[in-house]
């Protein structure tokens, strides 16, 4: 009797000893509400990083940009306000004044392309030709030039293609493409890289400064 007694009190501790599985589980409801609070952390740091992408990619933009002051800029051919096919080695000898700016028509890029027409007289005695760029098509630039008697090249960039390969930065977080003048060399090194996206006209004033200076 007292064999079979025993092993029945040696089995009641064991089946006192339940809770230990119950506090074994409470214990992993516990790492696995720790495991959750990270899980969390992780979307947050997932969300701060997904966040933190458009300053990355303005920082790539700032990467990307190919001329600086100081280095030979890309060549190109485009068609100009005529429909003619125009190089920038065509103007290699001179001073070249190219400057990017958004859209034909628009009032500060009227006000920009104005002033230049204005102060043409002065770019040609510094020795130096001007020429603008845009997204717009030739016709586009022709019907600008005529109105405002621009006398000087308006290149087509369509697709914005050299507009990339320069690397010119976007404004009003790339919503507006941005208004950014260079001055080149007669080697074709660029020499000045002015942005001012809301004052244009002061493009010329910088532009015409810096070539009295050299």
């Amino acid at each position: 009797m007292s064999s079979i007694s025993l092993p029945t009190s040696h089995n009641l501790p064991s089946l006192l000893h339940t809770p230990t599985p119950k506090a074994t589980f409470s214990h992993n409801l516990s790492l696995v509400s720790k495991s959750s609070q990270s899980q969390f952390h992780g979307l947050k740091l997932s969300d701060s990083s997904h966040h933190s992408i458009p300053s990355s990619v303005s920082g790539k933009n700032t990467i990307l940009a190919k001329v600086s002051e100081g280095t030979q800029v890309p060549t190109f051919t485009l068609r100009d306000q005529n429909g003619k096919p125009v190089s920038l080695s065509k103007f290699k000898g001179k001073p070249v004044v190219v400057y990017f700016y958004p859209a034909d028509e628009t009032p500060g890029c009227t006000k920009q392309a104005c002033a230049f027409r204005d102060s043409y007289e002065k770019f040609k005695k510094a020795g130096a030709e001007v020429i603008g760029i845009s997204g717009d098509n030739a016709a586009s630039h022709k019907a600008f030039a005529e109105k405002y008697r621009l006398p000087f090249t308006l290149l087509s960039d369509e697709g914005n293609k050299v507009r990339k390969d320069w690397g010119v930065p976007s404004d009003l977080f790339g919503a507006l493409p941005g208004r950014q003048t260079y001055v080149l060399d007669k080697n074709g090194v660029c020499r000045l890289i002015y942005n001012n996206q809301f004052q244009p006209e002061k493009h010329i004033d910088e532009t015409l400064k810096f070539l009295k200076s050299v």
